[in-house]
């Protein structure tokens, strides 16, 4: 085959994205299995999936070119909803670019690889559905319990806060830190709340 010199040939790339919307899910199994697909180039953020604002996943679909393949573990990795899923895969196919989503296989720019596409892209959004569903259900049956409160659990019971202040009449910060664990900006801050709570009667 001939090929002029005017022509440059260029080689594909291909692009892994990784992304956790919680502290609980695990970004390195993604980039491990990313690496394992030999990805010249990964992208990876900590954000919340139902957020807009999806800064590296952006980079990534303005640096792909035609003849690249962009990689991604799972299909709620790859978009928002179905909606947000189906206008990037027809970005990407416009740009002639081949998806490949490890627990489904690769994705083709036909009416059968977009038709697969649509089933499964709505089947993780019903998916993500159920579990904010389950989320919800499960803080209004922790609401009907006693002693409930919204929000993080505090990392000091109130004894242990009460038995940090006494100390710090007779030792300083530093010392009470090193005795009970409890860092120098938390007993600030409780002394300081207590003190308000005294001056407040």
């Amino acid at each position: 085959m001939f090929e002029s010199k005017s022509e440059k040939w260029v080689k594909s790339v291909k692009y892994g994205y990784a992304r956790v919307s919680t502290r609980h899910q695990d970004l390195e199994g993604q980039m491990r299995q990313l690496e394992e697909e030999h990805c010249d180039k990964i992208y990876f953020e900590k954000i919340t999936g139902t957020k807009k604002d999806r800064p590296e996943f952006q980079k990534l679909i303005q640096n792909i070119q035609i003849g690249d393949t962009l990689v991604v573990t799972k299909l709620d990795r790859f978009a928002r909803s179905t909606q947000d899923a189906l206008n990037t895969i027809k970005l990407l196919f416009e740009k002639g670019v081949k998806i490949n989503v490890l627990n489904l296989g690769v994705i083709e720019n036909t009416s059968t690889g977009r038709l697969i596409f649509t089933i499964f892209s709505a089947f993780a959004d019903f998916e993500r559905d159920l579990i904010v569903e389950r989320t919800q259900e499960g803080k209004e049956i922790a609401k009907q319990r006693p002693g409930y409160r919204e929000g993080r659990p505090k990392k000091f019971s109130q004894q242990q806060i009460n038995l940090a202040m006494s100390l710090l009449e007779t030792h300083s910060y530093t010392q009470v830190e090193k005795m009970t664990g409890i860092s120098k900006s938390t007993l600030t801050r409780y002394k300081r709340k207590r003190y308000y709570l005294l001056n407040k009667e």
